[in-house]
């Protein structure tokens, strides 16, 4: 076999002298990676004009009871105790379920569109002209693991790449200089990496991990990105033999989109040592603005970070951001004393995003989404000493900002006691349909043909919620 200049290394050639004889440089491989993707991306998008550029997803782990956050029942505080006119379809454990259970907290109107709040909530209230709720969601699966992945991927039998994947490779970043694709503080639990990979598609697509809670100091974190005390010069000295490297292994190899996204992830990550330490640096944002989304606050100074880093990775061109509180909305007891705790950590860091982006122009082209991976149950449960709600992925509220939806506005209704979705049926495969459309991609053409089959983000399910979209 014939062997070629780019195969022959001799040792003793200095860095310099063997990217001159290899003419293995990066530039022809940038060039042809991102031709690469702009060819899967002209094949899959749509024409249509987004309203959206970016996303941020706002993921509330656990679970938030819809009926004492944004969905109010009177009927259940009018039969508290009673016992529920109807049965509770699809329940893991019936058995350790009571009577009715009526919310502890007030309700109140608020904004011109007059919508309804929970007391716990006295920060996003006031946000609330800008929220479009859909109250009548539903999912399949009373596990967690199972809603989760739901969420994230649109299926839990099957591994299946996450959303911001799909809009990763449907879009591309919008800035060479950082990813497409972050997810800041994701749990480990109920799906893992799952929750933000790649599955078939390639792999360059997998969301870039952000680390702020398990860091010794308040910066945030990215793994495998450290800095570098080499000189930019060296830097990309460095680099570029790396890569005439990789390419040489690429070209004996022949097709391989793994052996292509490693590739793609050292320059990635060279760009990303020049611009990533100063966007993540929230340190440097003014006093004022750190007070707005509750830095230093005892109840909410973790997710006043990762929410005041996600409004800065927007601004920086990553096109889907999500973030994740702790495990801390799964109120199976001690609802009374747990729930005033989780909407507190998350309150005031999420209506100030909201505030935040509004007022430097860029919620009109952000979509925000608020969501747990199911709501809870009208009833009590009763096997926890004190009682809180079991799970229900039968009717919740979830709600959306910016980016296209109609602000001040709800759609879709459960029934008189919040447990099952009864008008205007959203499922959560017409919730990603939604989210794709606002992005400006047909979740029937968004698609990638792995194992003989075209895959897509909503299977073969899923209808654009017109109802909710503004203009």
């Amino acid at each position: 076999m014939k062997t070629t200049a780019c195969h022959r290394f001799d040792r003793t050639l200095s860095r310099r002298d063997l990217l001159l004889r290899s003419a293995c440089g990066f530039g022809s491989l940038a060039l042809a990676g991102l031709a690469q993707q702009d060819a899967a991306s002209a094949r899959t998008i749509t024409h249509r004009v987004a309203k959206a550029k970016r996303c941020i997803l706002l993921f509330m782990h656990g679970g938030v009871s819809q009926v004492d956050s944004f969905d109010p029942k009177p009927r259940l505080n009018q039969d508290h105790g009673k016992p529920l006119p109807f049965d509770l379809p699809g329940l893991i454990r019936p058995d350790r379920l009571g009577k009715v259970f009526g919310s502890k907290w007030r309700f109140d109107r608020h904004g011109e569109s007059g919508l309804p709040v929970s007391e716990l909530f006295p920060h996003m209230a006031k946000q609330v002209d800008k929220m479009c709720f859909i109250k009548s969601l539903h999912t399949d699966g009373e596990a967690h693991g199972q809603a989760v992945l739901r969420l994230h991927t649109g299926e839990a039998s099957f591994v299946r790449p996450s959303v911001g994947s799909w809009i990763s490779y449907g879009l591309q970043s919008e800035n060479e200089s950082m990813p497409a694709f972050v997810s800041i503080d994701y749990p480990a639990m109920h799906g893992g990496v799952r929750l933000y990979g790649n599955a078939f598609l390639p792999a360059h697509h997998q969301g870039t991990q952000i680390k702020l809670r398990t860091s010794s100091s308040k910066l945030p974190q990215v793994r495998y990105l450290e800095s570098n005390l080499l000189t930019t010069e060296r830097q990309r000295e460095q680099v570029d033999v790396i890569q005439a490297l990789n390419r040489t292994h690429a070209d004996r190899a022949g097709s391989d989109p793994n052996l292509e996204a490693v590739i793609a992830s050292y320059e990635l990550a060279y760009k990303m040592q020049r611009v990533a330490p100063e966007i993540m640096n929230i340190e440097s944002e003014p006093q004022h603005m750190k007070e707005l989304y509750g830095v230093g606050d005892q109840w909410c100074d973790g997710y006043a970070r990762q929410c005041l880093l996600a409004r800065r990775m927007a601004e920086a061109g990553v096109r889907f951001i999500q973030v994740a509180t702790d495990y801390h909305w799964d109120h199976h007891g001690n609802i009374d004393h747990d729930l005033p705790e989780s909407a507190a950590k998350t309150d005031k860091p999420v209506a100030a995003l909201l505030a935040d982006l509004d007022q430097r122009g860029l919620l009109e082209d952000t979509l925000i989404i608020w969501a747990g991976e199911f709501g809870r149950t009208p009833v009590a449960q009763i096997d926890r000493g004190n009682p809180g709600r079991d799970h229900n992925p039968h009717g919740y509220t979830v709600w959306m900002a910016g980016g296209g939806v109609k602000g001040g506005f709800s759609f879709g209704e459960t029934d008189d006691f919040g447990y099952l979705a009864v008008e205007n049926k959203v499922h959560m495969h017409d919730l990603h349909a939604t989210i794709l459309h606002l992005m400006g991609m047909d979740h029937e053409r968004l698609t990638y043909r792995y194992a003989g089959r075209d895959f897509r983000l909503t299977d073969v399910y899923g209808r654009v919620v017109r109802e909710v979209l503004a203009g």
